[in-house]
């Protein structure tokens, strides 16, 4: 199989007047055609600043430097003009951002803002994009779209105005789906809704998709690969069934042992000691160093890698083989 996005060595800093704050540190990993990648870990670890600046939605200063490849279809979209990605952006990739009352504009009915990108990047007329819009609505289960798309977001639901995000970002039948913790706010019971409908639409669609979130659970059920993020790096890759059953980072097995379980009763539920470390400063040996119950000396000392620990699983813990 065929890769449709391979990130090279990708690393992100942002320079304030004191201090420059690294948010990504050499970021590789790569997404096939027809894959659902997980990518998971703590808030501030980098994970939505992985795609943000892959499509040029980092606003552009002198204080911010972005090196690295990120090659889509065969093409560096680091080194594209703004023009050239504008063609991509909406088109060929789509993002389903995190909160949708923030992402949707009040003022403007929905109709008119699901229509937009396929107005922009096929030039079709007006009349044949709303016909599409109202198909795509009716697609992600929202009914009566004759009369839901002349209606503003404040007349829908969370789940609802979360299936509008979805209809915005395929459209424009997108081969790649980035899907920005797109059940964050929903609670259990649309977010199954809303995981069905993605899983479904994937497979109607033939996409790839990028699954950004910190929930495990979610990962187990929708994805085929992870990648593990803590402090702006990979520590761990893995097929979904390795990273579960056989995971080679203590930080990952952090993360599994705080989730709550049905069959285990805990007075308190496990969390990870101490906070990530301050990306303004550089960092020697192991960035989970500090935090790991298993750490040593030469943890703190080592610059670490990460490493082949079995066939498509890698870890960058220099005692993985431990585990």
């Amino acid at each position: 199989m065929s890769n449709l996005l391979s990130i090279k060595n990708l690393s992100l800093s942002f320079k304030s007047y004191r201090k420059t704050y690294h948010a990504l540190r050499g970021i590789s990993f790569d997404i096939s055609e027809g894959e659902t990648l997980g990518i998971v870990g703590e808030s501030g670890a980098g994970k939505s600043v992985t795609f943000y600046s892959m499509l040029g939605l980092i606003p552009k200063s002198r204080n911010v430097t972005i090196s690295g490849e990120a090659v889509f279809n065969g093409t560096d979209l680091l080194s594209l003009p703004e023009k050239d990605l504008l063609k991509i952006r909406g088109r060929s990739i789509s993002i389903i951002f995190q909160d949708p009352m923030t992402s949707l504009n009040p003022y403007i009915k929905v109709g008119n803002q699901i229509i937009e990108a396929l107005c922009i990047h096929t030039k079709i007329p007006r009349k044949t994009a709303m016909q599409e819009a109202m198909k795509m609505l009716n697609e992600v289960g929202i009914r009566e779209p004759e009369k839901r798309f002349y209606q503003y977001p404040h007349e829908f639901s969370g789940g609802m105005r979360q299936r509008i995000m979805i209809s915005m970002a395929l459209i424009t039948k997108p081969k790649l789906l980035i899907a920005d913790e797109p059940t964050t706010a929903l609670d259990v019971t649309v977010q199954s809704q809303i995981l069905k409908l993605i899983k479904k639409l994937k497979s109607e669609h033939n996409m790839s998709i990028a699954f950004i979130t910190h929930d495990l659970g979610i990962v187990a059920e929708l994805c085929d690969n992870v990648c593990v993020m803590y402090a702006g790096t990979i520590v761990e890759k893995a097929s979904v069934m390795d990273l579960f059953y056989n995971s080679k980072h203590p930080y990952t097995i952090s993360l599994k042992k705080s989730l709550p379980s049905i069959t285990e009763t805990k007075e308190t539920l496990y969390s990870i000691p101490g906070i990530p470390p301050d990306n303004s400063f550089e960092i020697k040996g192991c960035p989970f160093a500090p935090r790991c119950y298993m750490a040593k000396d030469e943890c703190f000392v080592t610059d670490v890698f990460l490493r082949k620990t079995g066939e498509n699983h890698f870890s960058s813990c220099l005692f993985s083989d431990s585990l």
